[in-house]
């Protein structure tokens, strides 16, 4: 790898495009390992780190089409490993938690998908990943400045 002496806003964006790319296939294709889709992981994966979600939270949180999000809770509920219930405090609202098989199999998938990044990352020191990380967020929040506070749906 050859390192630029000029970096441009152009080129970095080149940049972070290609690599996500490449890290979207990457876990696009560990995940389809595990015998899951991407979106039925991503709703697994914020239930686990977050507790039970309304559907309104889910979608908002993994900037999901509310169609990607049903069809990924459906199919997680005919496998058993999510089910949705009624709130117990407003029964218009409705929950969505992992079962207790949806919440040993996302743990074991996760802690495999947390090595694999881990290892595809280890060429990263840490005040490397320091840096790469506080870069990426200034540009979302001028990125998202830029476009009057909206993210991508």
């Amino acid at each position: 790898m050859t390192e630029q002496t000029n970096v441009t806003a152009a080129r970095l964006w080149i940049v972070l495009a290609k690599a996500y790319g490449s890290m979207a296939g990457w876990v696009e294709e560990s995940i389809a390992a595990e015998g899951l889709g991407l979106s039925d992981f991503m709703v697994m994966e914020a239930l686990l780190h977050k507790g039970p979600l309304t559907m309104t939270e889910i979608s908002r949180k993994l900037l999901l089409a509310n169609a990607s999000m049903t069809s990924a809770i459906d199919r997680l509920e005919r496998k058993t490993l999510a089910a949705r219930t009624f709130d117990g405090e407003d029964r218009r609202i409705r929950r969505v938690a992992l079962t207790a098989r949806g919440r040993k199999l996302i743990e074991a998938i996760y802690k495999r998908h947390e090595q694999g990044l881990n290892d595809l990352m280890k060429d990263l020191s840490e005040t490397e990943r320091k840096a790469v990380y506080r870069g990426l967020k200034k540009i979302g929040f001028a990125a998202k400045a830029a476009t009057g506070g909206k993210e991508k749906q």
